[in-house]
């Protein structure tokens, strides 16, 4: 089950935003227990590293860094990915990045709190809440 995060998803765990924090902690730990193959978009963590240096500290930013990169794969951005993004019908090309970086690292699904944003995607979205059952779901099923 290969699944894309968006960043809003790892912050919500990072820096533990209530109510989000919960079902995306949850499905964190899916990605530790490798239920789940997890993947970031490599500017997730240039911008993880940004805004938990600021809030964090650098010291705990870099603690956290190596945590994510330990944990997920890391879908790249390269000029592919770039002019894919930019020639897309995304209105965001910050969004358009990543679901074009989710599906040149060859994930299935992208997990956002933003789903709005996603609306051309090529790949099913969910909100975190929507993911956690369809993972129940395909495990009542399997």
């Amino acid at each position: 089950m290969k699944t894309l995060f968006d960043t809003n998803v790892i912050l919500d765990v990072l820096l533990d935003r209530e109510p989000f924090s919960d079902d995306a902690s949850f499905l964190l730990s899916k990605v530790e227990k490798s239920e789940i193959i997890g993947f970031i978009c490599a500017t997730t963590v240039t911008t993880i590293h940004y805004l938990a240096t600021k809030a964090l500290g650098p010291q705990s930013a870099s603690h956290h860094i190596q945590s994510l990169l330990s944990l997920f794969v890391i879908a790249p951005v390269n000029r592919l990915v770039l002019e894919n993004a930019a020639a897309s019908k995304f209105k965001d090309f910050e969004d358009a990045v990543l679901h074009e970086a989710a599906c040149h690292a060859g994930a299935k699904y992208i997990v956002t709190r933003n789903i709005s944003d996603f609306k051309k995607s090529k790949l099913p979205v969910f909100e975190p809440s929507e993911f956690i059952n369809v993972i129940e779901s395909l495990k009542n099923n399997g």
